[in-house]
């Protein structure tokens, strides 16, 4: 069977989209035919992967700005607003991470993590939804297991992505008069990224971590942009509110071992 799904003509906007995850996400928008647009805090990476996507074919830009500094956010916004029209699709994916006890972590360690996921979110929410096409947008937003599965040594994420994810619960209730979707994909361990080097860093957490998975994989960038791309097209256009676990069943099972090789992990560290 095959389905083409065409996103020519359409503006996307991915917020974190410079590497890992939402890079990946952003480059399958683009060889989809979409206008894309990518923020992140490094000016380099906004080149080096607006570079990439033209040569996909893409009508690229990019911005860089701190999603923990909502002006920044809201003027990089209305830049690419002003370039490519009304956005069709966001993504919202900046992300920070670290394994680290309750115990073993400041207060200001815990708090980044808060800013960057859930304020950040937050920040780009408010940022883009002037900016969205009314109706027919859809907003996703990059969730992690951690929102509804307790892991320790993760603490500060948990807290983050759990409210990250009832952002999008309510927005889909307030944004939904006006046409709007929006939707939490929750990623499973995915191959090369920066996340998954952090959260496996040795080859034993590594392989724990493909075992715990009922697929026997990690997933791929691509994995999750498929889901993106279902999410943002009329395939699934009755589709809102929704937190969406892309991870080869890997929730099913608590996510296997990964709670506690990262709290080994972390108390080592602390030593």
């Amino acid at each position: 069977m095959s389905i083409t799904l065409d996103f020519s003509g359409k503006n996307v906007l991915v917020v974190g989209g410079t590497s890992g995850i939402n890079r990946g996400v952003a480059e399958l928008f683009a060889k989809h035919g979409a206008r894309v647009a990518v923020a992140s805090r490094s000016q380099d990476k906004v080149d080096d992967t607006v570079a990439a996507l033209k040569a996909l074919g893409s009508d690229a830009m990019g911005f860089a700005a701190d999603v923990r500094q909502p002006d920044a956010i809201k003027a990089g916004v209305a830049q690419v607003h002003a370039a490519f029209g009304d956005f069709d699709v966001v993504v919202s994916g900046a992300a920070g991470n670290f394994p680290a006890t309750a115990m073993g972590m400041s207060t200001n360690a815990f708090k980044a993590v808060i800013d960057i996921d859930l304020l950040g979110t937050f920040h780009v929410m408010q940022a883009v939804f002037p900016h969205l096409r009314k109706p027919g947008a859809s907003v996703i937003n990059i969730s992690a297991p951690q929102a509804f599965i307790p892991m320790e040594a993760q603490s500060h994420v948990c807290a983050a992505k759990a409210g990250v994810d009832m952002i999008t619960r309510t927005l889909s209730l307030e944004w939904g008069p006006s046409g709007v979707r929006i939707n939490s994909i929750v990623p499973g361990p995915i191959d090369k990224t920066e996340g998954m080097a952090r959260l496996a860093p040795t080859d034993e957490m590594r392989a724990a971590c493909v075992e715990s998975v009922p697929l026997k994989r990690m997933g791929s960038t691509e994995d999750i942009g498929n889901a993106c791309l279902f999410l943002a097209s009329e395939l699934g256009s009755y589709v809102s509110g929704v937190v969406l676990p892309v991870d080869g069943g890997w929730a099913q099972n608590g996510a296997g071992s990964m709670s506690a090789s990262l709290a080994a992990f972390a108390r080592m560290s602390e030593k």
